[in-house]
């Protein structure tokens, strides 16, 4: 936060319009001044027909599963190693989550592992970009097209990340971006949807706000999905994410060459595995996500990281972290899953398929639970406004630490 984000904050208190959105028909059920422009450039500035701002990421994920169209049984295909809201977004609208593997070097789903998952019941991929790098989406659209099926991109870490010239967000059907208080830019909560479908932007604006109230007045005839809620963006958010906008590009530089640095170093340390991505461009580094083989380093992961992160300075808040090991425990071995309690008493949407027997015990998904439980480490310690330096520390605590691998041992 800096004096741009405190003038368009006192701006707004100036107005007395802290939120201009109404949830009946009119002009105002797209909201105000500085939400209609904060959509307009994030569509301009990165390429996208359609961008409509909401309250969070998770209400944004939501709205992208209802404006698909799930519902009551439909199946999903989805990470398993991703923030838990990529999945239960789907859970909102009766949908089935069902969790493909994860490619051991990007972190993401891939063509193969989806085609695995494929059922008459499917209707619908929601890819996840996770850290911020690109997953491999033209063979994930030409499985998509074979099968008649959605594409929902869950680009939360990666804004301004492309795939082959492509921003990321709405290569598929639709998809977005979290701006929530730790990502790149941020509003405190918030978040964008983006899509280059006209039909799919308006259903995702009535979803947002309201729809029941709405569809009459605006001659909508397909009703599935349509009882809306409010995942409206404030003033507020909108004027901050405005003064945010403009060092996107500024801050993606940044990350980009400190991870190259990063990178260039720990690609000669034993057992470390850098992010390699296909092009400077196709992450935006949310998070430096490499892979640790104890083996060959010569000390356990936890072991390895409990000492370098001794080298480093003790952390005030997440941001300033060192390492971490893993990322989250794979998420059909969360409870709801495990004992598919989601909405309700009596085990819907499950129930919905009486016939099916849906597997979420631990084995389904094994290079997912390899990378978290033994191979991935992870530091948020590139970004601003670290410097070269910051990053050779970093770099010299690990080959300090391996250096000493007898001593620690």
């Amino acid at each position: 936060m800096g004096e741009a984000e405190v003038r368009a904050v006192t701006e707004v208190m100036g107005s007395d319009q802290l939120s201009a959105f109404f949830g009946s028909p009119g002009p105002q059920w797209l909201g105000g001044p500085r939400v209609r422009e904060f959509e307009g450039r994030w569509a301009t500035d990165w390429g996208f027909a359609h961008a409509i701002s909401c309250n969070s990421w998770t209400t944004g994920l939501m709205t992208a599963v209802g404006a698909v169209g799930i519902g009551p049984g439909d199946e999903v295909i989805v990470s398993p190693y991703t923030m838990s809201a990529s999945a239960t977004a789907v859970l909102f609208y009766g949908g089935i989550p069902v969790f493909a593997d994860i490619d051991p070097d990007t972190f993401n789903i891939t063509a193969a592992t989806i085609e695995r998952c494929i059922s008459p019941r499917t209707r619908a991929i929601l890819v996840v970009h996770l850290f911020g790098l690109a997953a491999d989406m033209e063979p994930i659209m030409a499985i998509a097209h074979r099968h008649g099926l959605k594409v929902i991109e869950d680009a939360a870490q990666a804004p301004g990340a492309k795939y082959k010239g492509m921003p990321l967000g709405a290569i598929g059907d639709i998809g977005g971006f979290s701006l929530n208080y730790h990502k790149h830019i941020h509003t405190g909560e918030g978040g964008m949807l983006v899509t280059n479908d006209s039909g799919l932007a308006l259903r995702a604006q009535l979803i947002r706000n309201h729809a029941e109230n709405l569809v009459e007045a605006l001659g909508i005839e397909d009703l599935t999905n349509m009882v809306g809620s409010n995942y409206r963006m404030t003033e507020l958010q909108a004027a901050i994410g405005l003064a945010q906008l403009d060092r996107l590009e500024s801050y993606l530089d940044s990350r980009r060459r400190l991870a190259a640095r990063l990178s260039s170093r720990l690609v000669a340390l034993p057992g470390l595995t850098p992010p390699m991505p296909e092009a400077a461009d196709s992450h935006s580094y949310y998070i430096y996500a490499a892979k640790y083989d104890a083996v060959r380093a010569g000390l356990p992961r936890s072991l390895f990281v409990r000492a370098v992160n001794a080298e480093l300075p003790v952390p005030a808040t997440w941001e300033q972290s060192g390492l971490s090991e893993g990322y989250v425990k794979p998420l059909y071995l969360l409870p709801l899953y495990q004992k598919k309690i989601a909405i309700g008493r009596q085990g819907f949407p499950w129930t919905m398929n009486p016939s099916v027997v849906y597997d979420y015990e631990k084995g389904i998904c094994p290079v997912a639970e390899r990378m978290h439980e033994q191979e991935i480490i992870l530091t948020p310690l590139v970004r601003e406004p670290l410097e070269d330096a910051d990053i050779d520390d970093i770099a010299d605590a690990m080959e300090k630490v391996l250096q000493h691998v007898k001593e620690l041992q």
